[in-house]
Formats: structure tokens, C-alpha cells, sequence
């Protein structure tokens, strides 16, 4: 009788589960219109910084505790309903360079900020894809933004954007290869790999749907549990310096006058909480005011692919070391970049 029902039980497990995805569309849909819907209701004017740092923490945290609620279930259910083994040799069949690059492909793609490709990451560390790979996609998907490169294209020239997503893709490859000439996996948080899911296909066990679904609900639970406060800390610290850029301390400590510009750019680009659609403007306000083109590009690519936020964040799964060690080599990598293009195009 069992054999006979389970049919229809699948078949209403399957409803529930495009139910929540249809839910989770929405929510994620009407996140920034609602806060600015009760904004403009409470008569607040979003301008104010004050009321847009409450708005930015608000729809912000939500977006993030969407996606990672969201993309966690997702790829445990993945998980849980493929042989990673095989998965994995596949990857490994193709070589390293194919697997960075797919890496760099999905980082392009998929339109995250810093702070909400963590999850992702997080599900591809856990499903035993190499630590460089993970690492190479947590580099390229804020860094190589295709909203950036179409705005760079329209506000500096399609050249130029052609170079930035060039520069950012490669210098991702780069730090991916370097890294996968080590070995990090101690310096990842045990918790990462500990997972419901993991356990659930020990000893070539296949699980039926019900188990996929318990075992993608109780591990997204878990990981929840373990890092929505450093979510909310991390966007509250973004939220706080959110948009505020003294342009005019840039014109004076990194213009073309000054040798180390570039780095001035890069590290005075970490402490901002801004994705590519916001940064670009920015950026030409810069270049207007005399700021050559490498250290633009500098202060661009660290705004969007390094933020204190996301330190917060990442701590949770990444131990110190390869936190600095992340960090520090995409810094450099963004600093190389920037003096490469006043060098060519100064």
C-alpha cells in the first residue's frame, strides 16, 4: 500500500516545494518596495541618512536572510539528490583551470553582492567542491558585475568595460590557482562540512524525497541559526557608512599627483557597503574630478568585491588565516590592477 501511495505523496511534496519557491519569489520581489513603501508612508524622506541607513539595514538583512535561507535549501536538496562523488570527478576529470573557470562563468552570472554570494559558497564548500573553486566564484561574483560592466560600458566606454571584466576574471583565476597550490581546508570552520545532508548519503544510501526535503530543512536551520547574527552585524556596520563617499578626499589624496593613489583608492574602497549599480556613479564623479583611470577601477573593484560586512560574515565559516589570507591577496591583486591601467591608460 506503502509503494502505491507514495506517488501522490510526492506528488504533493513537490506542490509544497513550488509553493515555497513561488513564496520565496515574491518575498524576494517586494522586499526593497515594501521598506520604501512604509518609508514614504511614515512621511520619511529617504534622502536623509539617517532614514536611508534604516532602510539600506532593513530590506538589506532581509535579502541576505532570503538567500541564505533560500540557497542553502536549494543546494542541499541538489546535494542530496546527486552522487557528488561522481560530480566531483567529473570536475576533476575536466582539470583545475575548467573548474575556475566554470567558477569565474557562474561568479559573472549570478547577480550577488559580497555579502549574498556567502551562502552559495557555503553550499559549494559543503558539497566538497575544491576550496580554490568556492574560493575563485566568492572572488569573481562580486567582482566581475555584469550591472558594473554595462554601466562602466555606457558611462567610460565599451573598451574599458571589456578590460574591467577581463581584469577581474582573470585576477579570480589567478588567486584560484594560487590557492589550490595549498592546503586551506583546515583553516574552514567544521561547521561547513558537519551537515545533515553530508550524513544523510553515507555508505551509498539514496534517499527518498522526504528525506531530501528533512535533511535540506533541518541543515538550513542549523546554518541559519549559526550566522544570522553575524548577518545583522555585518549589514548593520554596512548600513552605517552605506553611500557615504567624500569625493573630495579622493581628488585630493588620490589624485594623479600621488604615486600611491591606487592604494589609497583600494583600501579607502573596503570600509564601503556598495554593490556595481551604485559604485559606477560614483566612480565617473571621481574620474570628472581628475582621478585617473587605474585608480578608479581600484576603488570600483575593492567597493564591490571587499567589505567589512562581509569579513563579519565570512568569519563564521572562514578561520582568521584564510581570512586574511583572502583578503590581503585580492587587495593586492585589485592594487596590481589599478597601476596596470594607468600604466596603459594613465
Amino acid at each position: 500500500m506503502s509503494v502505491l501511495t507514495r506517488p501522490s505523496s510526492d506528488t504533493a511534496r513537490w506542490a509544497g516545494l513550488g509553493a515555497a519557491a513561488l513564496a520565496w519569489v515574491t518575498a524576494w520581489q517586494i522586499n526593497e518596495r515594501l521598506w520604501t513603501a512604509l518609508v514614504q508612508w511614515w512621511g520619511l524622506d529617504l534622502h536623509e541618512r539617517l532614514v536611508g541607513a534604516v532602510h539600506f539595514f532593513a530590506y538589506d538583512t532581509v535579502k541576505i536572510f532570503l538567500l541564505l535561507i533560500g540557497l542553502m535549501f536549494a543546494v542541499g536538496m541538489l546535494r542530496a539528490s546527486l552522487d557528488l562523488d561522481r560530480a566531483r570527478a567529473y570536475l576533476e576529470g575536466r582539470g583545475l583551470f575548467a573548474g575556475l573557470f566554470l567558477a569565474v562563468v557562474l561568479g559573472v552570472v549570478t547577480p550577488f553582492c559580497s555579502c549574498s554570494s556567502i551562502p552559495l559558497f557555503m553550499g559549494f564548500v559543503a558539497a566538497g567542491i575544491p576550496l580554490s573553486v568556492t574560493l575563485t566564484f566568492l572572488i569573481a561574483s562580486p567582482l566581475v558585475s555584469e550591472i558594473a560592466a554595462i554601466m562602466i560600458g555606457d558611462q567610460f566606454g565599451w573598451g574599458i568595460a571589456g578590460a574591467y571584466v577581463l581584469a577581474g576574471g582573470t585576477l579570480s583565476m589567478v588567486i584560484g590557482w594560487v590557492f589550490s597550490r595549498f592546503d586551506l581546508t583546515r583553516w574552514v570552520d567544521d561547521m561547513v562540512f558537519a551537515t545533515r545532508v553530508a550524513a544523510l548519503r553515507a555508505d551509498g544510501h539514496v534517499p527518498t524525497l522526504q528525506e531530501r526535503i528533512e535533511a535540506a530543512v533541518a541543515e538550513t536551520r542549523e546554518i541559519f541559526a549559526s550566522v544570522w547574527t553575524w548577518v545583522v552585524v555585518g549589514v548593520g556596520i554596512g548600513a552605517a557608512i552605506h553611500g557615504w563617499v567624500p569625493t573630495d578626499f579622493f581628488a585630493r589624496y588620490a589624485g594623479p599627483d600621488n604615486p600611491f593613489a591606487v592604494v589609497v583608492a583600494t583600501l579607502a574602497g573596503v570600509p564601503l557597503y556598495v554593490n556595481g549599480a551604485g559604485v559606477v556613479p560614483i566612480a565617473e564623479a571621481l574620474w570628472a574630478k581628475g582621478v585617473s583611470l587605474g585608480t578608479v577601477m581600484a576603488f570600483t573593484m575593492s567597493s564591490i568585491a571587499l567589505s567589512i560586512p562581509q569579513a563579519i560574515m565570512l568569519r563564521r565559516v572562514l578561520k582568521p588565516p584564510l581570512l586574511a589570507i583572502f583578503f590581503g591577496a585580492v587587495a593586492v591583486g585589485i592594487i596590481a590592477i589599478g597601476f596596470l591601467f594607468n600604466l596603459v591608460a594613465p
